[in-house]
């Protein structure tokens, strides 16, 4: 029998959250002609009519009120070996895009360079969600790779392998 226990910590939850794999995607736009940006590995695709994917965001975040109201997004998952760009772009101080390609796209987008897909978006809807936000995002336009995705699971960068 399986011994469920109770909530008893934040760290407890998430070391459970930790065992469902993720990839991890960059959101990224330019706001006063500076690239910002930020990881997220709370995707989800949501719809094919009309076409949505969801981020999660937390309501502390600093970088979110600069991205939210940008008329285009640039959605990109990233891919295998682009954890140093992860881990740059998820910095809470410091320059996010230093040593970090990217590329501007239509309306102000930002896309970071050798991602596995890049969507360009913008805002749907925000829906509250405890100490999140639930960001959906409606595709415009979007381009994709034949590169791995760079996956998070269990608080590691993990590499995906074939059956």
């Amino acid at each position: 029998m399986i011994d469920l226990q109770s909530v008893t910590s934040e760290s407890h939850l998430r070391e459970a959250f930790g065992c469902f794999p993720s990839g991890v995607t960059a959101v990224c736009a330019l706001a006063d002609g500076v690239p910002r940006g930020m990881a997220a590995s709370s995707f989800t695709s949501v719809s094919l009519a009309p076409p949505l994917v969801s981020l999660c965001i937390q309501r502390t975040s600093s970088t979110w009120p600069l991205l939210r109201d940008r008329p285009r997004l640039g959605l990109s998952v990233l891919a295998e070996g682009q954890d140093d760009a992860c881990l740059r772009l998820s910095a809470r101080h410091g320059d996010r895009f230093r040593d970090v390609g990217w590329e501007p796209g239509p309306d102000r987008s930002v896309f970071i360079s050798g991602a596995s897909a890049w969507l360009e978006c913008s805002l749907h809807d925000e829906v509250p969600a405890g100490d999140h936000l639930i960001a959906l995002l409606e595709i415009h336009r979007l381009s994709t790779a034949a590169t791995p995705p760079l996956v998070f699971h269990g608080s590691r960068f993990r590499r995906l392998a074939a059956v």
